[in-house]
């Protein structure tokens, strides 16, 4: 969906008219506990087209589809033996199994949890996705810089902050 009714938001080229009353009708058609269903929640800007066309910055799709299929052979040797295959699958106590994060980590997420009044249900799949991203980095356990990059991706609950 668009993130917002114009579609201009933060971008440079257009100029958003929308108002707050508008805003808020727009994103209020969908409930906060559809919007905790859906892991990903990331805002892509256009993109200009020099951009677009430049060869600098691209990650190259042999080295992710490596980095990928690394995270998945590492997922499937952590859950051998479960009827769990991968970190998407992580729920109550496997969660805390597979997904132990230390004091830092969680002073962390509490305090994000009371800046952006995350859901339980938001707070599961931010761990899922720590988890994830930490085996991404090759890590064996979640950091906060895992926990915060997967915060990010939840960019519904953090637009909802004050």
């Amino acid at each position: 969906m668009k993130p917002h009714p114009c579609g201009f938001r933060g971008d440079a080229r257009h100029e958003c008219v929308c108002t707050d009353v508008k805003v808020l009708s727009y994103r209020s058609k969908l409930s906060g506990p559809l919007l905790d269903r859906i892991d990903l929640q990331v805002e892509v800007p256009a993109v200009p087209y020099k951009d677009l066309k430049a060869e600098t910055g691209r990650v190259d799709s042999a080295l992710m589809r490596s980095r990928v299929l690394g995270a998945r052979t590492v997922q499937t040797e952590r859950f051998t033996g479960t009827n769990i295959r991968t970190n998407s699958q992580l729920s109550g106590k496997a969660l805390g199994v597979y997904c132990p994060i230390g004091e830092d980590c969680h002073r962390f997420l509490e305090m994000a949890n009371q800046r952006l009044g995350l859901s339980a249900r938001a707070h599961t799949r931010i761990l899922r996705l720590a988890r994830t991203i930490a085996d991404l980095d090759s890590m064996t356990d979640i950091r906060v810089e895992h926990l915060a990059e997967a915060i990010n991706y939840r960019n519904l609950d953090r637009q909802g902050a004050s």
